[in-house]
């Protein structure tokens, strides 16, 4: 089978994504990585929920983590009769579609996908494990094509040797937008917004950009507005967790304020991703709110003293007046006319 994660960094390979082999699915820890590398090994498709709960994986690493999951599951059902193989894979489509509220619908996607070719398999007298295992890499293999439309559209609108900032980890788009850089023989500089709590710009796209070759610069994220100024920024990017039809996004805290940011000095913020289908207006994004103890410490240690409070949202919505462009496998759209994109044939993503 052919691959589209050639040339990409270390943690875009499928393997160091998440893999599924002899009843066990590994999954790269993002949490600590590159600090150290580690993989969190799960023996049940409870413990991938769980994985993807607790941000093991992060970004698009979830959905290849919930079809290897299914994977997972498939191999928990051997010595079940039929009827109750098919019973316990639809609890598990319907619990890893659900380890995180704000991506529930694209998540549930992939793990109908991947029943449904359970379900084939069991009435074909086929190893449905192997046909689930399969299906995710197919799955892969389509997304990261689909992105490679996207990073190619985006590409073309970065300056000659013009400098970037990105936001959180994008996943597959920055290595797809880096690779089309480099066809184009375009030396772009990278600027990365750190992305607390979790330090995913830090720890993540940074790791990407440098491993690929670039000449990478990471920024805390209230240093945005002094880049912009002094800096030099040509353009901001961000990939989004969800894309409303209205032409509002949501991605990770924080994307809405360097959006403002852009507005004000004039930069152009180009979004990307595929829209949502089931989400018409930003009423229908739900944000998801996670633990505020991890606001309270970096790393492990805590900041703050025992009476201190804290919140964390984990998105913010960014309304379509900031955003220049959401750029798909189509082309790139005015957020106002992205419903457009559901014109023409869609070809499924997830």
């Amino acid at each position: 089978m052919d691959r589209y994660d050639h040339d990409l960094a270390f943690m875009l390979q499928y393997e160091n994504i998440a893999w599924y082999e002899n009843g066990k699915v590994r999954i790269l820890d993002r949490r600590i990585y590159p600090r150290e590398v580690q993989f969190v090994e799960c023996s049940s498709y409870l413990e991938v929920k769980q994985a993807i709960a607790d941000m093991v994986t992060q970004s698009a690493g979830p959905y290849t983590a919930a079809g290897m999951g299914m994977a997972l599951a498939a191999y928990e059902t051997r010595g079940k009769s039929s009827e109750e193989q098919v019973d316990f894979m639809e609890n598990a489509a319907y619990e890893i579609a659900h380890a995180r509220p704000t991506t529930a619908n694209r998540m549930g996607k992939i793990t109908a996908g991947c029943l449904q070719v359970f379900k084939e398999a069991l009435d074909a007298g086929n190893d449905p494990i192997e046909a689930v295992f399969l299906h995710t890499v197919e799955s892969l293999n389509r997304r990261y094509s689909i992105m490679e439309k996207v990073g190619v559209n985006l590409a073309k609108r970065f300056p000659q040797n013009g400098s970037i900032l990105t936001q959180c980890f994008g996943e597959t788009i920055i290595g797809m937008m880096l690779r089309a850089a480099q066809n184009n023989n375009n030396d772009i500089k990278i600027y990365n917004a750190e992305t607390r709590p979790y330090l995913q710009g830090a720890r993540l796209t940074s790791t990407c950009c440098a491993q690929m070759g670039f000449d990478t610069t990471v920024l805390t994220d209230n240093m945005i507005a002094y880049a912009m100024e002094n800096k030099g920024i040509d353009m901001f990017t961000s990939a989004a967790d969800s894309i409303a039809r209205d032409g509002h996004i949501a991605n990770k805290i924080g994307t809405y304020q360097i959006a403002i940011l852009s507005k004000h000095f004039g930069i152009p913020y180009y979004v990307t991703g595929i829209p949502d289908v089931d989400k018409l207006t930003r009423d229908d994004i739900k944000i998801e709110e996670r633990d505020p103890k991890q606001v309270l410490s970096c790393n492990g240690l805590r900041n703050t003293i025992d009476e201190v409070k804290a919140i964390y949202p984990s998105f913010d919505i960014t309304p379509p007046h900031l955003i220049t462009g959401i750029v798909t496998d189509k082309g790139i759209y005015v957020p106002d006319c992205i419903n457009d994109y559901f014109e023409s044939e869609t070809k499924a993503f997830y």
